[in-house]
């Protein structure tokens, strides 16, 4: 049987667990339905010169665009049309380590298995890029379907501009606390498309976790368990405000001076 990329690199291992595990999280929450949602996790820093020895395993796939920012980067992404909840119980069976060629166009599979990253995977990468290029110490990506907030997002008012970020601020404190910078949102796009790719990479400029109208969230975290967490928050506060209207009123939320108070005494941005 052929041994894992894994066997011998605890660092690696660890980091494909918390993607394993942060899958069972969006599967549970309902938030992953059929093959939705999608993770990458730039695991460069974990390779060694034994990884840049292992062969491709089915040869070069274009990646449509050029990355020179990550020449000779490894990922672990999940794979296309696999399941969260799969992913979660067999990691390196439903998704794969890849290695971005020395031109950034194109990447190879080289561990586990020959399986497909994403069909979304161009869109992740360019969010990368763009990581590695401003110096950013995040690491991980994830996209996703929360419930609540996408529902919220099918309703105009929230979607101008940082009305939903004051709104969920104003739910819980620890959600200015955890998701200091707020929600970012992009008006609806193809799903998959180089404009909703364009889009979310405006809004990552602000924001660290981007709401998709209609569609979902995708979030950017030092690495795959801060990305969800993010979202967690988020979709909490999101929770609460649903309720409070499911029980007949609109809840008072926190008001300026207490949030200005949050700021100040935890030192956030405002």
């Amino acid at each position: 049987m052929k041994e894992s990329i894994l066997s011998g690199r605890p660092a690696l291992a660890q980091e494909v667990e918390k993607v394993a595990e942060v899958a069972g999280y969006l599967w549970q929450n309902g938030w992953a339905e059929r093959n939705g949602g999608n993770i990458t996790v730039n695991v460069t820093p974990l390779a060694d010169d034994e990884m840049a020895k292992l062969p491709a395993l089915d040869g070069l796939h274009p990646i449509g665009m050029a990355l020179p920012a990550l020449c000779g980067c490894y990922f672990y992404c999940k794979g296309t049309g696999r399941r969260m909840r799969d992913l979660a119980r067999r990691p390196m069976e439903n998704g794969s380590i890849i290695r971005i060629t020395d031109d950034g166009t194109a990447y190879e599979i080289i561990a586990d298995e020959p399986v497909l990253s994403t069909s979304e995977l161009p869109s992740h990468l360019a969010v990368h890029a763009r990581l590695v290029e401003s110096g950013s110490p995040c690491k991980a990506t994830v996209h996703t379907h929360p419930i609540e907030l996408v529902a919220m997002s099918h309703h105009r008012p929230f979607l101008e501009h940082d009305v939903l970020t004051k709104l969920l601020w104003s739910m819980i404190p620890e959600t200015k606390v955890f998701c200091p910078l707020g929600l970012g949102v992009v008006p609806y796009e193809l799903p998959g498309s180089e404009a909703l790719a364009d889009a979310t990479l405006r809004e990552l400029q602000s924001y660290d976790v981007v709401l998709w109208e209609k569609h979902g969230v995708f979030a950017k975290g030092l690495d795959v368990m801060d990305a969800f967490d993010q979202i967690d928050v988020l979709s909490k506060s999101a929770k609460i405000y649903i309720n409070a209207r499911a029980m007949g009123f609109e809840p008072e939320g926190m008001s300026d001076d207490q949030m200005k108070e949050m700021s100040e005494v935890f030192r956030l941005p405002r």
